[in-house]
């Protein structure tokens, strides 16, 4: 099956398409502040035109980003997730965003629920699980939902539970929070799950851990990630 073109019928070229969409999605920007910083550069577009951008074909990039790193990460055999939940508004009532991550702090997986109970976590387990295979060890806080959940399907064994051992999966909310209160939070569960998705893909792809890195490393790591990501999309 040929593949379909996203960027056809569009008049912006795919560059600056694929910059705006960076700039609005890895950075706690609004679109007011995107239109901005794209028009000193002589680039006049409106802030509604990153909106549809990034709405239409934010999920097409991150497929692709999640698609690589599905290859990558199913070659660990000894392989640690992080699960953890946080609270997040939607329209003034509270609903449930669970997050895995794995030992090297990338985001599998996110997910948006009304409630933190045992049919949300199995739910989310099963999600994870069916998208990136069945982790070795499963670090969680001391929620009787993971608990519970973990025991239906028989992985009761693997679960680890400590006072600081999921720091991990707790810091990985931290650049989500950032563009939380950039966006002046969300409108719709579907909204935030959609966003969420979207975010966890192009953090974990531009995601280089400099601390880890010589100066000289970090910079051929940062230019290969924005050259893998002038490529996403192209025909």
């Amino acid at each position: 099956m040929k593949k379909c073109y996203p960027f056809k019928y569009f008049h912006s070229s795919p560059e600056i398409i694929r910059l705006a969409v960076m700039m609005y999605v890895r950075f706690p920007l609004s679109l007011r502040n995107v239109e901005n910083l794209l028009n000193e550069r002589g680039i006049d577009i409106s802030h509604e035109t990153v909106r549809f951008w990034w709405n239409r074909l934010g999920l097409i990039f991150a497929a692709e980003i999640r698609k690589k790193c599905i290859r990558h990460l199913r070659a660990y055999s000894n392989w640690q997730w992080h699960l953890d939940e946080v609270f997040v508004k939607i329209n003034g009532e509270r609903h449930c965003l669970w997050r895995a991550v794995d030992y090297e702090g990338e985001v599998l997986e996110s997910f948006v629920t009304k409630k933190c109970d045992k049919k949300a976590a199995l739910k989310f387990i099963r999600k994870s699980m069916k998208r990136f295979g069945s982790p070795h060890i499963l670090v969680t806080d001391k929620l009787r939902s993971y608990g519970a959940a973990l025991k239906e399907i028989g992985a009761m064994d693997r679960q680890e539970t400590g006072r600081w051992k999921n720091n991990r999966a707790e810091n990985s909310y931290l650049p989500f929070r950032r563009r939380e209160r950039a966006m002046f939070g969300f409108r719709s569960t579907r909204s935030l799950q959609k966003f969420t998705a979207i975010h966890a893909s192009v953090y974990n792809h531009f995601n280089s851990e400099r601390h880890l890195y010589s100066r000289q490393n970090f910079k051929l790591n940062r230019a290969a990630a924005l050259a893998e990501w002038r490529q996403l999309g192209a025909a």
